[in-house]
């Protein structure tokens, strides 16, 4: 027998069958990462019939739009007199250092959330360890703004010292025929990067973007961070109500922190409450689920998927005058 002969034979037949078990790996292989790269994420349209529109207070129609990113498609086009139908507006400014939290709003420091009462008045000068702030007269009467006017120039950046150690509050009577109009897309279309937002509490130099941040189901704007560093600064105080919301003559009432006074839609999944829809139609929800947990996996911008809801967003803390950091998809300009 010739045994050189069956060894060669041996030889080519195993690297016959090496070859054939590489490509067809390499063909899965191939397949699984055209499968991954084909993955599409799922996408979830705004849901018009969850805002509150069994009043005036907001009206929903459908437009034609054009987004940031040129898509041109079609958006909810919401006009809201900025005035919520879920909870009342106010109060913000006690009116004297003996009332007690009920009679006053919140601030927002450091991440935490303090009461208006007229204690937290009564100690501002320890709180910020500024003998200057005296926000009381002899009987412990609070400086308050009074009138429309004294709301106007309180609230101008440039404020005078006439207004130094006053409470600004601003009444819906000042606002009542005021409409604000937002666009939104019905169908959001995401971006490969983030979008820094625009004009106050944008990154410095950057205004690309939208400012704010997205509406609540009751019509009302989630606006930019507060300048609370410039309110500070001239010696005033404009307090937000327990919904963490305040009026500006322009801009009419709005939020500043999610505090779970608004309408919220709950879960099935002990997912966290659906709070409304961010500016570009992604999804807008509490900081913590049921559980009290936050997610541990949200991106720069506070965003996160899932396969119920879509791409979303989770709002920030209230203490931290703060609703989300950026957006990922396109928005009306």
């Amino acid at each position: 027998m010739n045994f050189k002969f069956l060894n060669k034979v041996l030889t080519i037949a195993l690297a016959i069958i090496a070859i054939s078990f590489v490509a067809c790996s390499s063909s899965d292989d191939d397949n699984a990462t055209t499968e991954a790269d084909t993955t599409v994420e799922t996408v979830i349209d705004v849901d018009s019939s969850l805002f509150l529109t069994n009043t005036s207070a907001v009206t929903i129609t459908v437009v034609p739009c054009t987004l940031s990113d040129g898509t041109d498609t079609d958006c909810y086009q919401i006009i809201a007199t900025s005035t919520p139908t879920d909870h009342e507006m106010g109060p913000w400014c006690p009116e004297n250092i003996s009332d007690d939290a009920s009679a006053g709003g919140i601030w927002l420091e450091n991440g935490q959330v303090y009461d208006v009462d007229g204690a937290f008045i009564e100690n501002m000068a320890t709180f910020y360890n500024d003998s200057t702030w005296l926000m009381y007269d002899g009987n412990g009467d609070i400086y308050t703004t009074e009138t429309e006017d004294d709301c106007a120039n309180a609230a101008n950046p440039n404020v005078g010292t006439e207004y130094e150690n006053f409470c600004v509050e601003c009444l819906p009577s000042y606002v009542a025929d005021l409409t604000q109009t937002y666009l939104i897309p019905i169908t959001p279309v995401k971006q490969t990067t983030p979008i820094s937002f625009g004009g106050a509490g944008g990154p410095p130099g950057q205004s690309t973007g939208p400012s704010q941040r997205g509406l609540a189901f009751n019509g009302v704007v989630f606006d930019a961070p507060a300048p609370t560093d410039a309110i500070l600064g001239a010696y005033t105080l404009a307090p937000f109500d327990d919904a963490g919301g305040h009026i500006n003559l322009n801009a009419g009432y709005h939020y500043h922190a999610a505090t779970g006074v608004s309408t919220q839609i709950t879960q099935d999944d002990d997912h966290a409450a659906m709070i409304g829809y961010a500016i570009d139609g992604h999804g807008l929800y509490a900081q913590l689920d049921a559980n009290g947990d936050e997610p541990t996996d949200l991106d720069d911008c506070r965003g996160h998927s899932d396969d119920t809801r879509g791409y979303h967003y989770h709002v920030d803390a209230p203490g931290n005058n703060n609703f989300i950091d950026c957006i990922y998809g396109a928005y009306v300009n």
